[in-house]
C-alpha cells in the first residue's frame, strides 16, 4: 500500500511536471511565431538591398560593403520597431545582419 505522503508527493510532482511541459510548449510556440513574423521582413530587406546593389552596378568588395551597411540599416530599423535598446539592440542587429548576409 502507498502512504498518503507518497500519493500527495506524486500528485504534486505530476502537476508540476505538467505545468513545466505546458510552459515549455507555450514558450516554444511563441519563439516560433516571432521567427515567422521576422523572416519575411528579413527577406524583404535582403531583396531591397540586392536590388539597390544591382541598380548601382556594384561588384566584389564594394557590393559586400554596401550589402552589409544596407542590411545593418534595415536591421536597426527592425530593432527600433521592436523598441530594443542597448545590449539587446546590439545583439539583435548583429544576428539580424548575419542571418541576412547568409540568405
Amino acid at each position: 500500500m502507498t502512504s498518503l505522503h507518497g500519493m500527495v508527493h506524486a500528485a504534486a510532482t505530476n502537476g508540476l511536471i505538467r505545468e513545466i511541459i505546458t510552459m515549455t510548449k507555450t514558450l516554444a510556440l511563441a519563439a516560433l511565431a516571432l521567427c515567422l513574423v521576422g523572416a519575411p521582413t528579413l527577406a524583404f530587406a535582403d531583396d531591397a538591398c540586392a536590388t539597390q546593389a544591382m541598380d548601382k552596378k556594384l561588384a566584389g568588395a564594394a557590393k559586400t560593403s554596401f550589402m552589409t551597411k544596407c542590411e545593418k540599416t534595415a536591421c536597426q530599423a527592425q530593432a527600433a520597431d521592436k523598441k530594443l535598446h542597448g545590449a539587446a539592440e546590439a545583439s539583435f542587429v548583429k544576428k539580424c545582419v548575419k542571418d541576412a548576409m547568409t540568405m
